[in-house]
Parts: structure tokens; C-alpha cells; sequence
């Protein structure tokens, strides 16, 4: 390494590169205040906007803000973000919401924690008392999805459904972003819990929106969609306990059919219900191709995550 290399180095330790990314649909009325709130938390991070087809004049106004104006036309959340980690490149990440309802000023500490140790997400719990900031249909549902991926996944965090998250370059640019909507904070989740990398959390503000800006997360569509996500990633992460699931209500669903006729072939010598020993069969049949399917699949699985894992290993931990 010459010694322009090193300076280059030692210039980007000691300096890293942040990069704020706010995916916006409809978000004219907010849009301003949360680069300006950014600009004054983190002065030598580059802002950029992604647009997602506004209707409204979030695009001019960003720019009149000061920020770099991008467009992703694929409808979506996770389309978006997709598009911000393929083409932002820098040393750290902040991922917020551009409604003006996460707390800019909490994103240096979140960095702060992030590099000194050595992270590779941290992610803004929201603490709210306003019920126009969080309502309760989303709290209740926020329980409920963290619930099931803490059942699923094991210890996992409080707040799986929080935009507002700092990353390192490695978890970016080896996150190989699937979902499209909404869901996409979930499936961030559970990569950082699969992969076994070093995370945290920390609570910060959470605001209710600007008069003019609307939620566009719906309770319950959004809601079964994260859901959905939650139980897909359950088949593919962890394809043993899925099928196994099925194998033991097979083979109990045959175990309950077949002790009356265990108990009369035991008396008689006969099989008085042949249709019933067949279906009895068939059941049995059906876990074991279950617990076979989930044994394949538990081999791939394994597989993909070795090869996710390396391309993580391929790049530096932050502040290292």
C-alpha cells in the first residue's frame, strides 16, 4: 500500500462516510423538515431522497432542500430500499422515514454505538405517548409480529417494525433485499438474527406526523403481509421445525384413527375398515415425505446461509 493509499485509509477511519437515506412516497409537507433536521445532526453526511412516484411535489421540494433526488418506479417500500443500498455507496447508513416522526438528533449516538462496538446495525426503538404518533392498532399489531418472530427466531428485538436504523457497509451491501413493501423491516430483522451479526438497539423519539403528511402503512393489509413474510421466512430459514410441524399432525391425525382399529384387529384378527387403514397409511406416508422435504431443504438453507455469511465476511467491520 503506498502511502497515498494509506492517507486515503486513514482519512476514511477516521472519517467515515454517512449516507442518510429517506425512501419518500407523498411526502411534500414533511420532506423539508426532516433533511433540515438531518443536515443539523449529521453536517458532513450526504442526504439522498428516493422518490417512489410522489403526486405531490416531494420531488422539488427535496431538491430545494439541499438533498440528492433519486426516483425508483417500482411501487413499494422494499423496492425502494432495494434501490438505495444497490446505489449509495458509503461507510455507514441511516435509514429513516421522511415524515418527520423519527428523531434526527438521536442518529449520531446511534452511529457513536454503531462504530465503538463495532456493529453492524442499530436499530431506533420508537417511544411514543401520542396516540396520533403511534396508534393503537399498530402498537397492538408492532406486539404481536415482534411476538411471533421472538417464538419463531428466538431472542430478537422490540421493535422489529422501527424505520429508523443505522447500518454498516457490510450488512448494506451483503443484504440481499427480497420483500417489497412494508414488510421489509422485518426481513431486515430476521437477516441480522440468521447471520448471528452484531446488533443493537436504542430507544428514540417517535413524533406524530406534520399536518398535511398521512400514514400510508395500513393496519391490516400491511399487517398480514409482514405476517405472511414472517411464516415464508420461517419455511426457508428453518425448514426442520416447518415440516416437522406437519410430519406430527400427520402422524397424530393417523395415530388417532388407527387405535380403534389397532384395538379390534387385537380382538378379532380383522380389519373391519380397510378405507380407514388405507387413509391411516397414506398419513404416515405423508409425514415422512414431510420430515424428508424439510431434511433437503434444511441442507440448501444451509447452504445460502454459508454463502451470505461470506459475502458479510467479505467486507470490514466498522471502525475496524
Amino acid at each position: 500500500m503506498n502511502m497515498v493509499e494509506r492517507l486515503a485509509a486513514t482519512s476514511a477511519e477516521t472519517h467515515p462516510r454517512i449516507a442518510v437515506l429517506l425512501p419518500c412516497y407523498n411526502e411534500a409537507a414533511a420532506i423539508a423538515q426532516t433533511i433540515e433536521g438531518f443536515r443539523r445532526a449529521l453536517p458532513d453526511a450526504a442526504i439522498y431522497v428516493y422518490d417512489n412516484n410522489s403526486k405531490d411535489d416531494t420531488i422539488r421540494v427535496a431538491r430545494e432542500a439541499g438533498a440528492f433526488v433519486r426516483s425508483e418506479r417500482t411501487q413499494g417500500k422494499g423496492n425502494v430500499v432495494r434501490r438505495m443500498f444497490a446505489d449509495v455507496d458509503a461507510d455507514i447508513y441511516v435509514l429513516s422515514d421522511g415524515d418527520a416522526t423519527y428523531d434526527a438528533t438521536a442518529a449520531p449516538r446511534m452511529i457513536e454505538r454503531l462504530v465503538s462496538e463495532q456493529l453492524d446495525m442499530v436499530v431506533g426503538t420508537r417511544e411514543s405517548d401520542a396516540q396520533e404518533a403511534y396508534r393503537r392498532g399498530h402498537r397492538f399489531g408492532n406486539r404481536m409480529l415482534t411476538g411471533c418472530v421472538t417464538w419463531i427466531f428466538g431472542q430478537t428485538f422490540s421493535d422489529i417494525l422501527s424505520g429508523y436504523r443505522v447500518f454498516s457497509k457490510r450488512f448494506v451491501k451483503s443484504f440481499p433485499v427480497l420483500s417489497e413493501g412494508f414488510e421489509i423491516e422485518t426481513e431486515i430483522s430476521v437477516h441480522a438474527l440468521e447471520l448471528k451479526m452484531p446488533v443493537s438497539e436504542m430507544a428514540t423519539p417517535y413524533a406524530a406526523r406534520p399536518e398535511g403528511s398521512e400514514s400510508k402503512l395500513s393496519t391490516y393489509r400491511d399487517g398480514f403481509r409482514i405476517l405472511r413474510l414472517i411464516l415464508n421466512l420461517y419455511r426457508i430459514e428453518k425448514p426442520v421445525a416447518f415440516f416437522g410441524i406437519f410430519t406430527g399432525l400427520f402422524l397424530l391425525a393417523a395415530l388417532g384413527l388407527s387405535l380403534d382399529l389397532l384395538w379390534t384387529y387385537l380382538e378379532t384378527g380383522l380389519v373391519p375398515r380397510i378405507p380407514t387403514a388405507i387413509l391411516c397409511t397414506g398419513l404416515v406416508l405423508l409425514g415422512i415425505v414431510s420430515l424428508s422435504c424439510g431434511l433437503i431443504l434444511d441442507t440448501v438453507t444451509r447452504g445460502r446461509r454459508e454463502m451470505k455469511r461470506l459475502a458479510y465476511l467479505g467486507l470490514k467491520a466498522p471502525g475496524s
